[in-house]
């Protein structure tokens, strides 16, 4: 049935006598046949529903169809009139238009019957009734394909994907879809010379059924030939890099878009114009200009968060952070980005200059530099008149760091990077001071895969692997391997019901009497909003219990050289932008003398806004700890979960 240039799918039946009808003007060629009046009452009371509406010039109402096909006559129909003139057209068009309706949902042996009454006052009545008849059903599909179109593999795709059946009901809207899909195609893959030799539907009235034709021919396929780039003031060559196609690669939309997604994310421009010159083709190539509109040189973000709960000494912890980002610092499209960050105790200021290598975005240098305080565990004095422990305070510590950064773009998303960062850090244990050094050497990989590019994606999975070293002789205070994991897991089931999971793993390698000597920033604690909720972030780990210089017994959460945590939540969507959710965290950091798994539990309200998900979770920890009998804390966080 098919040739060496001629691709043919026919499903055949006996069809006799055959009309055939110009898509154009089908409706004007094929008229009702009449029903007897038995068969008119029978389907009378079987479609007994109805549609009324009313205004101040008339009353319409129709009976006898309802569904769909009530939808489609009441669209052809159109609005009620506002004026005497109008109300003459309305219903002097009336079955016209009731019958094109019935026409183009595969109606042809309708009978329609309407009675119009005029009144003195008030709207006059317009009752119309509908007997719809037997459908008119599909004998024969006959799609032929001629032209390179024929051959793609897209198209042999789209084409075993129809589900129009003979023994469907005609339906003019299906067929018209059917067209416009098949056009739609050809024009997305490059075959901007194709056009119908035959698109039609065929109609028998006597027997209700009918026959589609659409044959295709293609035309051959352009290529994609010279790209062009305006209003920018990078280096062109740097542009260059980022067309991720050869010069006279077969043309595609899909071709395009990548492109247009390669120079979003570069974060250089705020609007971008991906644009086929089809009239100014030479022979098959399609010369393509990008026009693109630069971001502002420098942009500030302000962000806002708030922790409350009774774990630690301050029931409230505001968090106020403000980001300063140049997208292009200069020609060659280095960009800078510097975040300064305000909690009680915790300021924190990081800047990061990234330079592109030999791609802006697969390739690209980072250079880091940082100043932090920061807070981890929490510090106990025993009362020993009441027999207790008082939380006095954490274990704080200033850091200063340097980090150079290699980040490659791999096959298959993964990301590549390796880097040195040397560390300083401050900070007092067990009534000791301590400022150790150290340089460490590190690697990871990583890879962020997402079932849409939302910033609710409904699907995804993250996983991210890094293994860090530090030596005495390369600057290091201590020998100290770092191992760590990450994983996350979204799926959404039957529209409304979402799953989200994660697991954290860590270990620190060193010898047993190098833990002191190891920074709070280096070693593992848990709680918080992205660990276990219900406690506040970097309260929980192992401890150490020791007698400060004024005679009392102090026991100081000082981290430990492991860390496992784990988290399920389900979500249910309540409307499209709400959705509740419940949960369970469990795990800790631990070390191998002491091991305490701690559990929480919560639920949350999670509101989808235009930037991002705004989730509000109140989680309570299940284990009573030596100053409290039931942790808890309200976690307001903002942000895309991968």
């Amino acid at each position: 049935m098919s040739s060496s240039n001629l691709l043919e799918i026919q499903i055949l039946a006996t069809i006799e006598p055959i009309i055939p009808v110009n898509n154009t003007s089908l409706h004007f060629l094929i008229s009702a046949t009449q029903v007897t009046p038995k068969i008119l009452l029978l389907v009378s009371i079987l479609l007994a529903p109805f549609t009324a509406l009313a205004n101040d010039w008339l009353e319409l109402k129709v009976e006898g169809v309802k569904g769909s096909l009530q939808r489609n006559v009441m669209a052809h129909l159109g609005t009620l009139p506002t004026s005497a003139v109008q109300r003459r057209a309305f219903v002097f068009n009336a079955e016209d238009n009731i019958t094109a309706a019935m026409h183009s949902m595969g109606y042809y042996n309708s009978k329609i019957e309407h009675e119009f009454i005029r009144v003195d006052k008030g709207p006059w009545p317009f009752n119309i009734n509908i007997t719809a008849g037997e459908p008119t059903t599909l004998r024969w599909i006959d799609i032929r394909v001629d032209g390179e179109l024929r051959d793609d593999p897209v198209f042999e795709q789209w084409l075993s994907q129809l589900d129009i059946r003979p023994g469907d009901r005609l339906n003019h809207g299906v067929y018209e879809d059917l067209k416009s899909q098949l056009v739609t195609l050809a024009l997305a893959r490059g075959y901007f010379d194709g056009k119908f030799n035959t698109a039609e539907i065929a109609v028998n009235r006597d027997q209700n059924s009918a026959k589609i034709a659409l044959h295709y021919d293609s035309g051959k396929r352009y290529f994609i030939g010279n790209v062009s780039f305006t209003g920018h003031s990078l280096n062109p060559q740097l542009l260059q890099t980022l067309i991720p196609f050869e010069i006279e690669a077969a043309y595609s939309t899909a071709n395009l878009g990548q492109l247009n997604r390669q120079l979003l994310d570069t974060g250089y421009f705020s609007n971008i114009k991906v644009l086929p010159l089809v009239e100014q083709v030479e022979g098959l190539q399609v010369p393509i200009r990008v026009e693109l509109s630069p971001k502002p040189n420098h942009s500030i973000e302000l962000g806002l968060g708030v922790d409350l709960g009774n774990s630690v000494e301050n029931n409230i912890e505001p968090r106020v952070s403000v980001t300063w980002r140049t997208p292009q610092v200069n020609r060659y499209g280095h960009s800078q980005e510097t975040t300064a960050e305000w909690a009680l105790d915790k300021p924190k200021f990081l800047t990061t200059y990234t330079i592109p290598l030999s791609h802006p975005l697969d390739d690209q240098l980072k250079l880091r530099v940082g100043m932090l305080l920061d807070q981890y565990g929490v510090t106990q004095v025993y009362n020993a008149a009441d027999r207790e422990y008082n939380n006095t305070g954490q274990l704080e510590s200033s850091k200063i760091l340097f980090a150079v950064i290699r980040q490659k773009r791999l096959k298959r998303k993964w990301v590549l990077s390796y880097s040195t960062e040397f560390i300083q850090e401050s900070y007092t244990q067990s009534s000791i001071d301590y400022e150790p050094r150290f340089v460490l050497f590190g690697s990871s990989i990583s890879k962020t895969s997402r079932g849409d590019n939302s910033l609710d994606p409904k699907s995804g999975f993250l996983q991210h692997y890094s293994l860090e070293y530090a030596d005495p002789n390369l600057g290091s205070e201590v020998r100290l391997t770092r191992l760590q994991a990450k994983f996350k897991w979204i799926q959404t089931f039957a529209e409304k019901h979402r799953l989200v999971s994660r697991l954290d793993l860590g270990a620190n390698i060193t010898a047993e009497d190098n833990l002191a000597l190891i920074p709070p920033s280096l070693r593992y604690f848990s709680g918080g909003d992205q660990s276990i909720r219900g406690y506040s972030y970097n309260e929980l780990g192992p401890s150490i219990d020791s007698i400060n210089d004024d005679e009392e017994s102090i026991r100081e959460v000082v981290g430990g050289r492991y860390l496992l945590v784990g988290s399920v939540e389900y979500q249910y969507y309540v409307t499209p932008n709400w959705r509740v959710a419940t949960f369970i965290d469990a795990g800790n950091a631990f070390d191998v003398n002491q091991i305490e798994e701690i559990t929480s539990v919560g639920a949350g309200l999670h509101w989808i806004s235009p930037i991002g998900p705004v989730k509000l979770d109140v989680g309570v920890g299940l284990k009573e700890t030596d100053t409290i009998s039931r942790p808890w804390r309200i976690h307001i966080t903002m942000g895309a979960e991968l």
